[in-house]
Parts: structure tokens; sequence; C-alpha cells
């Protein structure tokens, strides 16, 4: 039966008890017993919600100055962290936040002006207010005492953010107090923008969501305080215990769950679709000092906008030192076991880190000036290789090359990776000297040859990074080589290239990579120059590709009994790393998150000439005969889906019986002629033709079966104006679109959704953004 709003006693129960926790309240109000009072009786559940914003209202307005207000504050915020789910899961209540409650200004006179507020905004506004509220969750800058306390509404929060960092300076004392309340109060906020979920994904992005857009708009006048709050305690944080080792078992750290729940406040606030928007402020091209009055308007959302205006260089490497420090830190777990606490949300990161570079270009030249971007690649390349063989972190897998395809459309990108790699993390690849791009290769090369299955929509990708950096790549070392060599051996067998109808690409990615490398760093690169002359038959046989009906039924009969695309078989591997463990397979049981489908490379790329002088210039579609790759017709290419949990089945079905999305597809030799006679062969034949009978003579003459010897030939030998006038630099730059925006919301909620165990904020209710799994 309905209970009177006015009957306070009744209401108080639910937050007047002192000694809760948020894990006591999602014991004490289980999931059944909320919805069957959301199904029977709809308005106590109303009222119960209503009551409990008007709570959080009250402690801002007062200020919560007795520990009894301040119970009352948390015990509502825990309540409503365990109802929104109930309330966002039916569509019939889901405007229910939205609405104005009627006689709401009853309480007195003076909240007349408040009454036309939907409760929504009441209860964001309320909660920003709570979390610069002093000496609850920030410390109060008054020495006197209750009396003369603050006045909420007169302090600038400004002089209360909550870290030193991007433009704030003071480091106030940490107060694991306030650092718990702000943890709480962070968390009912992830909450109530978690609707997100429980709509099913839509690419149509002017789909935002209302507790996000209200809570970055300038109705939040502690929007920016907030902001850079968020960020700093983020980029600020240092797990290993104030820099001395094994501290973390010692004391316990309030910081973490604090710094955790910041990162996911702040990718979700900025989760923000920049290729619908045209805002000069985001492509990082307007010029003056950021932050003031000159710059166009950016974007509605104040976080995006912020964050897109960020400019100073000490900025830049607060930042950029914080998210290498949090990254590389399961990677200095394996020096020193157990010396630093071993942090869980590197994926919040890496979307925290996507984010910068995407809104921020000034951030991204910023990342790429020093060698400083090795220290983001190294953590990337690592989380890579450990995740390859877990279909449980598929996610995590596209979001590490997504960055790394971002980064490569830069020329300094390539540059850098020509580092020596002397860091020696202990990774299950093969032992090799050299430098970051051999490491960069060598562990693509594993993910391509021994990664789950999942990944092969991700070959394209990979292989567009390795092509993007190619021209810089100043000398690869004898195992990268042969890598590279392998891939493509295994890629240009018949029935790999006529078993799907975008196979070849990747054949036409690999020679574009040692064209470039011969056309624009030769002399370096006696290693790759020496492989490519071991390995000649493989472009002799792509020369000379069969192309009639018969040939192409024979080479799709020599298909593998398995789906596996690649052998490991002829890779010379050699010893993995010391101290590293192989890439494990999910554990049976772990939960993971579907994700949506993500554009082909064609459209998560535009092409890009490069210059004389280095600079790029963007090429027109129609130009695109530039292009080696003999494209499908764009139904097949356009239809074909690049990643996804409901294409899976179907790529698995067609691996195995070369079965495209558009019926059932077979190869022609009409095709296969289409992009055979595009295979760009003559740079690599040309050096053939004139290095393999010197090489033969040498053999001959010296009687040298070394290759100590034929190496040092090499590396004194010249191509000059022997080779083909050089093509074009091509480069694939990375372009924002609608697609990788949905990808990026589902996957960032699926995480959050996942990583929200204790309490857990959302389990068992009825998601509709993506669905829960069991491996």
């Amino acid at each position: 039966q309905p209970v009177e709003a006015t009957d306070d006693a009744f209401w108080d129960q639910f937050w007047a008890d002192t000694a809760t926790s948020v894990q006591d309240v999602f014991a004490l109000v289980p999931a059944a017993e909320i919805r069957a009072v959301r199904e029977e009786s709809p308005s106590n559940l109303a009222t119960l919600c209503y009551k409990a914003v008007e709570k959080l209202v009250q402690g801002a307005e007062s200020g919560c100055h007795t520990e009894k207000e301040r119970q009352i504050v948390l015990n509502c915020c825990r309540l409503l962290t365990r109802i929104l789910p109930y309330i966002f899961e039916d569509p019939d209540w889901r405007g229910f936040f939205w609405s104005t409650v009627p006689g709401a200004g009853r309480g007195g006179g003076d909240e007349d002006d408040e009454n036309a507020r939907p409760l929504a905004e009441s209860l964001l506004l309320a909660v920003t207010d709570l979390l610069f509220c002093p000496d609850f969750t920030v410390q109060s800058h008054r020495r006197s005492t209750v009396d003369t306390a603050e006045d909420i509404h007169s302090i600038d929060s400004c002089e209360y953010i909550w870290e030193a960092g991007v433009g704030f300076a003071h480091s106030p004392q940490p107060n694991y107090i306030h650092d718990l309340n702000r943890t709480e109060l962070l968390k009912l906020l992830l909450t109530c923008f978690s609707e997100a979920m429980y709509l099913p994904p839509s690419s149509d992005s002017s789909n935002t969501n209302p507790w996000v857009q209200f809570f970055c708009s300038t109705e939040n006048r502690h929007a920016l305080p907030l902001f850079t709050s968020l960020l700093n305690i983020v980029c600020a944080y240092d797990p290993v215990g104030y820099g001395i080792p094994y501290n973390h078992l010692l004391f316990s750290d309030y910081r973490e769950p604090l710094v955790e729940e910041a990162a996911q406040v702040l990718i979700v606030t900025l989760d923000y679709d920049s290729s619908t928007s045209s805002s000069p402020t985001v492509d990082g091209t307007t010029t003056g000092t950021a932050m003031d009055d000159v710059d166009p308007p950016g974007p509605d959302n104040l976080f995006v906008n912020y964050l897109s205006r960020i400019h100073r260089e000490e900025d830049f490497q607060f930042i950029l030192k914080g998210v290498a420090r949090l990254l590389s830190n399961p990677l200095v777990q394996t020096y020193l076991p157990n010396s630093a606490k071993k942090i869980q949300f590197h994926q919040e990161l890496l979307v925290l880190f996507w984010k910068l570079c995407d809104f921020n270009k000034k951030f991204l030249f910023f990342v790429l000036k020093s060698s400083d971007v090795l220290d983001i690649l190294v953590p990337i390349l690592y989380f890579l290789n450990d995740a390859r063989a877990d279909q449980s972190r598929v996610g995590l897998m596209h979001i590490g090359v997504f960055i790394l395809l971002l980064l490569s459309g830069e020329r300094n990108f390539g540059v850098r990776l020509n580092k020596p790699y002397s860091v020696r993390v202990p990774m299950d690849i093969p032992v090799f000297t050299g430098t970051h791009a051999d490491l960069l290769i060598i562990v693509f090369h594993k993910i391509i040859t021994s990664g789950h299955q999942r990944l092969q929509p991700l070959f394209d990708c990979l292989l567009t990074i390795v092509v993007n950096v190619s021209p810089y790549l100043k000398s690869l070392s004898m195992v990268a080589a042969n890598k590279l060599l392998h891939l493509l051996e295994a890629f240009s067998t018949t029935w790999f290239l006529f078993s799907a109808v975008q196979n070849h690409h990747l054949v036409f990615f690999l020679l574009e990579v040692f064209n470039n490398i011969i056309q624009y760093q030769f002399d370096g690169n006696s290693n790759l120059v020496y492989a490519v002359i071991r390995k000649r038959n493989v472009f002799h046989q792509l020369a000379n590709l069969p192309t009639d009906s018969q040939s192409i039924q024979k080479g799709l009969q020599r298909k593998k009994k398995t789906p596996e695309p690649i052998s490991r078989t002829n890779s010379q591997d050699g010893v993995s790393m010391e101290g590293s463990r192989p890439a494990a397979p999910a554990e049976p049981g772990t939960l993971k998150t579907s994700l949506v489908a993500t554009p082909g490379i064609d459209k998560l790329t535009e092409k890009s000439q490069v210059s004389e002088d280095g600079t790029m210039r963007s090429l027109e579609p129609e130009a695109s005969q530039l292009s080696p790759e003999g494209n499908p017709p764009a139904a097949l290419s356009d239809g074909e889906p690049w990643s996804g949990e409901a294409s899976h089945a179907r790529r698995d079905r067609r691996r195995l019986s070369s079965a495209s999305s558009s019926g059932q597809w077979t190869p022609t030799p009409d095709w296969v002629m289409s992009w055979k006679s595009k295979l760009p062969l003559q740079t690599i034949m040309r050096l053939l033709q004139v290095l393999v009978p010197q090489v033969e003579k040498i053999c001959i003459d010296k009687g040298l079966t070394d290759e100590s010897e034929i190496l040092k030939f090499l590396q004194h030998g010249t191509l000059v104006g022997l080779l083909p006038v050089p093509h074009p630099i091509l480069i694939r730059k990375y372009q924002a679109n609608s697609g990788t925006a949905m990808w990026f919301r589902t996957y960032m909620w699926g995480v959050i959704y996942l990583r929200n165990v204790d309490p857990p904020i959302w389990y068992d209710t009825d998601v509709k953004l993506f669905e829960i799994q069991r491996v």
C-alpha cells in the first residue's frame, strides 16, 4: 500500500542507520525486492527515490557539518546506487528522473524557484556540490570552529581541486576519509551515467546520454574543478606507495579505489563522437593560448572542451608521465614481484589515452616529440602479447591496436621506433637484439600466428601499422626480417589467397612494407635484403600465381583441415625470453561482454601522401588508383563486418567454406586477375635480378656458406640508379567515424560492468548495450 511522502518516520529508517557500508546496502536490498516494489507499488519506489535525492540536496545545502548528516548523505548515495539500475532497465521508468516531482517545493517558501528542476538535475547538482564539501570530501581552509562554517555556495571550488597537476599547483594532504567519501559519490555518478547500458547499440550519434550531457554542461558550476580533479587524481597516482617498494603491503591504499572510480567517470564523460563535430578546437588547429576566450566555442560537452584545450608543455608532461607510469605497472611487477601494488585499471587508462590523443592533437604531437612515446608503446605491446590467446580480452587487443594505428599515422612514430630496445621486460617472444621496431614486428607476428582466431579481423590493422612506419625503419634485425617473410609466405599460399575475398589485401600490405624499406631505407637493411634473397621463391610464386579455374580449385583443395590460417612450422622461433610465461587462454567461466562490429580498414583510415618536404596531403577517394590493393566491389568490402560477435559464426563458417556475406562467393579467374595484375612486385624483382647473381658468384668464388660474409657484401652494396623511381609514401591515417565511436562506447561500458564487482552494481540487470557471456 502506498505510504504518504510526508510520513518521515517511515522514510527516515532507510538512511538513519549509522553502521552501513555499500556492501550492506546491496545485501539488505535484494534485486527481487526492488523489482517487486517497482511493479506492485510504484508510488513507493517513486517516493523513495525522490526522498533520497531530497536528502542529498539538503546535505549539499547545509554543507554536511555533523557526522549524522554525512551518514545520511552516504546512505542515500548507496541506496540510489543500488536502485538506479532497476529504474533504467524498465523503459517505463526511464523518464522518471527527468520528470519534475509535483509539489516538490512544499518544504518551504524559498524552494519555489527550484520547482521546475527534474529530479536527475537536482541529483547531479547535489552530488557535484558534495564533491567539494569542506571536511566531507575536501580539506576545509578555515581554521576555526563549526559556527563560522563555510557557506557551501560561496566557496570557489577551483581552490579545492583534489590533487596538484593540470592547472593546480597545490597538493592537499591525503585524507583517507575524504577519499572514501569521494569514491562513494563517484560510484553514484557512474551509476547515473550507466543508463547508456540499457539502450541497445545504435549507430545514431545524436543519441547522447542526458545524464552526461547535463553533468558536462555549463549548468554544473563545478565542471572545471571536477574535470581537473579527476584528471589529476588519476595522473598523479603512484601505486608503488610513496616510491618505497613493498610499501603497499604495510599500508592500506585508500587512493586506488578513488583513482579507479575517477578514471571510469572520466572516460564516460568523454564519450563523445568527434566525427560528427566540426569543432575547430578538437582538431587542435586553433592557435593562441588555449583555455582563453579567443578560441571558437568547442563542443557543448565541457569535459571534452577542457580536454581539447590543455596546451602547456608541463601539463602534457604530467599527463604522459602519469599514464606511462600506470601502464608500466604490470611490467614493473615482473622485475620485483609484489614490490608494487598491481593495478587493474589499464583498460580504462588506454581509453583515456585514446581520448587524449583523439581530442587534443597538440597532446598527440607532444607524445611523439620525444622517445617518451616508447613508454606507452612497450606496455601496449606487452598487453597485446599477453592477451593474444584469451578470448575474454579481445576488446583489450582492439584498443591497443587502435592506439598504435592512431600513432602510426604520424611520421615521428616511425622515427622513434629506431631507438634500441634495451628494457628487458620478460615477454613470451623470441630473444632478439634490436630496436623498438623489431619488438613491434615480432609481437605482431606472434599475434597473427598464435593469437585467438577472433583476432583475424585485426590483421589488416596490424599490417597497416607496419606499412605506416616502414619508410622510416633504419635497420631491422634478422629475427624481425625473418618474421615479415614468414608472414608473406603464409599469406601468399594459394589456399589462403583464394579462400576469402579480402585475404589478398594482406599480401599487398606486406609487399608495400618491403617496397618502402628497399626504396627509402636500403642502406641499413641488409638483414631484410638477405631474407628477401633467401626466400626469393615466394616472390616468384606470387608473380606466377595461376589464374585458371582448374588451378584455383586445386589451390582450394590444398586447404588445411584446421581453420588456423597460418602454420607455425617454418618460423624459426627460437627460445622465448627468460622469465616469461606463455600467453594463456581465458579461464573457463570467465565473464566477457560482447562488442559491436568496427568499420573495415578502408573506413577506419584515410590515405595521405607524404611529399618531398615531409608534409602530408590527404588523397581524395577518387585518387585511390594510387593504392595498390585491388579492392573488391564496394558491396563486398562494405558488407564485411570488421569484427563483432554476430559476425564470428559467419566468419568461421566462411573460413571453412569460403562463403562471404553476400551469399556463396567463389574465386574466379577474372577476380584473381583483377588484383594479381596490380601486385607491386617491380622493385623486388629488380632487386633480385641485380643482387642474386652477385651473391651466387661470391658463394661460388669464395666457397662461402657463411651468411656473415654475404651480409657484409650486402651492407656495402648499393642499388642507386638500378631500382624503379621511388613510389610516393602512402600513409593510412586513422579517421574518426561513428562506427568506432559506438565500438568505444560498448567496450568502455563492458569494461566498467565487469570491473565493478564489489558491490556488483549492474550484475543480473537487463543490460542491452552488450551481452554478458561466459567463456
